[in-house]
Formats: structure tokens, C-alpha cells, sequence
């Protein structure tokens, strides 16, 4: 009996350690590589960041790199511009998306509504920014000239970052404990009243998470914004205005840059990186909160 209990025993502990060991590797490979990512930015920065103050990237007069000029302010502006209107459209419509699924679509209508947003999730970025160059942008013209503008990359960036907040928001909502809804429904409550009370904020963890990952994918978006946006460096003062996005930005001038000017380009790498340690971050003290 004890030699049958070791042999049961014996190949699920070797399995545990060989999993924990397989898991604990690739957390080390993983931050290895936004280790190896981090300070590849920063030596090819260098030869900027070690001749002048960070301060001139906000305090110069313009973004002319071959004449010492380096202005970031206007693309950041942009960057973060087009990735705060994309969220505020994307965040309601896509949890009213997942809402429809959970809870109000008939159970073939959430299927195949469901599958159309997966699908959504797998278009890559340039065929978004394809449709957006040859409908959107035109349409926008009729309405205001130019038509590539910070409104055409807000939409287009609507579109490509909405089945990623519904598929999480839609995961969170079938994650709510049924006892939840059995005892709100229980109580007399409608509907509403127990999505309102109940589901959302039990949910409300994996939602923000979603939001979180929507926004880091806004962010760094390259070929649908700089296929839609106009790519003018300049601080928009209306939705009409062309602008320029930082990942945009690497992606015109990283191809003829040279010297100082390509540093110049790794220092905006340097940004988007940090503004996606910032999301990181927000992330981290919600799950602290979360188990507090």
C-alpha cells in the first residue's frame, strides 16, 4: 500500500515542480527581455541624453532634429489626445457590448455577436488603417477638410481597441459567481438593478484590467494612426487638426535618421515605454487594492 501510494504520490509532485520550475523560467526570460528591451533604449539614447537636458524635449520651439530642435511635447500631446478620445468612446461601448452578450442577447444572438467581435480582435492594424485612409478619412474631408485628422485616428483607434475591452469586460461578467445573481434575483431586483449592484462591480477588476491592456495596445499603435492621423507635428485645437503620434513619429523618420537624430528617436521609444510602465503601475496598485 505505501509502495502503491508513493507511485500515485510521486509522478504529481515531480509534475507540480516541473510546472513551477517551467513557470518561474519564464518570468525570469520575460524580464530579461524588458530588461535587455530597457537598456537597449537607453544606450542608443545616449548620445543625446548624455549632450543636452531631457528638459529641451519639452521646452524647444519645434521637432527639426537635423537642427538641433527636438520638441516632443506636440507628438506626445497627440499620442496621448488620440489614445484618451479612442478610450472614452471605446470603454462604454464596449461594456454595454459585453452586457448585451451576458445578459440581455438571446442565447444564438450572443453567439454569433460574440464571434463577430473575435473576429474584430484578429484584423491586423494596417487593414483598420487601410479602410480608415480610403472611407473614413474621405468622409471626414466632406465635413472638414483635411479629413486625416486626430478625429480619424480617435475612430480608428475606437474600432481596433473595442473587441479587446468587450471580450475582457464579457470574461469578467462569466466570472461573477452565479450565487451572486441567484440571490440578487432572490431579492426581487431588476435586471438592471442587478447589473448595476451586482455584476459590474463584482467584475470591475477584470474590467479595468481590459480597459488597462486597451490602452496600452492606443498607445503604441504605429500603422493605422500614421496612415489616418495626417502625421503633422503640431498641438491640434480641434478634432479636425492632423497630428503625430509618438510610435507614428519612429516609424516616418527611423528609416533616413542618423546621429543624434535617431538618438532622438530611441528617447521617444523611451516614452512610450514609460507611459506603459505608468499603465503597469495602475495596474499593480488596483490588484494591492483588490486583495486588500
Amino acid at each position: 500500500m505505501i509502495w502503491s501510494k508513493r507511485n500515485i504520490l510521486f509522478p504529481l509532485k515531480l509534475t507540480d515542480s516541473l510546472l513551477q520550475g517551467i513557470l518561474r523560467a519564464g518570468a525570469v526570460i520575460s524580464a530579461l527581455v524588458m530588461l535587455l528591451i530597457s537598456l537597449f533604449l537607453v544606450v542608443e539614447s545616449w548620445p543625446v541624453l548624455g549632450q543636452i537636458s531631457p528638459v529641451r524635449f519639452f521646452t524647444d520651439t519645434s521637432w527639426h532634429p537635423l537642427e538641433g530642435a527636438y520638441q516632443l511635447m506636440p507628438i506626445l500631446a497627440g499620442t496621448l489626445y488620440a489614445s484618451v478620445g479612442a478610450l472614452l468612446l471605446a470603454i462604454p461601448l464596449g461594456i454595454a457590448s459585453a452586457l448585451f452578450i451576458v445578459y440581455y442577447a438571446s442565447p444564438r444572438l450572443a453567439k454569433w455577436y460574440k464571434r463577430l467581435v473575435e473576429l474584430l480582435v484578429g484584423i491586423p492594424s494596417v487593414v483598420f488603417g487601410f479602410w480608415g485612409l480610403t472611407t473614413l478619412v474621405p468622409l471626414i474631408n466632406q465635413l472638414h477638410p483635411p479629413g486625416a485628422s486626430l478625429l480619424a485616428a480617435i475612430l480608428v483607434l475606437t474600432l481596433m481597441i473595442l473587441p479587446t475591452i468587450t471580450l475582457t469586460a464579457y470574461s469578467a461578467l462569466m466570472a461573477v459567481p452565479a450565487e451572486f445573481l441567484r440571490n440578487a434575483i432572490a431579492l426581487g431586483i431588476s435586471r438592471w438593478g442587478m447589473i448595476q449592484g451586482v455584476a459590474l462591480p463584482a467584475a470591475k477588476n477584470g474590467i479595468t484590467a481590459g480597459i488597462i491592456l486597451a490602452a496600452a495596445r492606443a498607445l503604441g499603435e504605429t500603422m493605422a494612426v500614421l496612415m489616418v492621423a495626417g502625421n503633422v507635428v503640431q498641438y491640434p485645437e480641434t478634432f479636425f487638426d492632423p497630428v503625430r503620434t509618438l510610435a507614428a513619429n519612429i516609424a516616418l523618420e527611423t528609416a533616413y535618421a542618423m546621429g543624434d537624430h535617431r538618438a532622438v528617436l530611441f528617447v521617444s521609444g523611451l516614452l512610450l515605454m514609460l507611459l506603459v510602465m505608468v499603465l503597469s503601475g495602475i495596474a499593480g496598485l488596483l490588484e494591492k487594492q483588490r486583495h486588500a
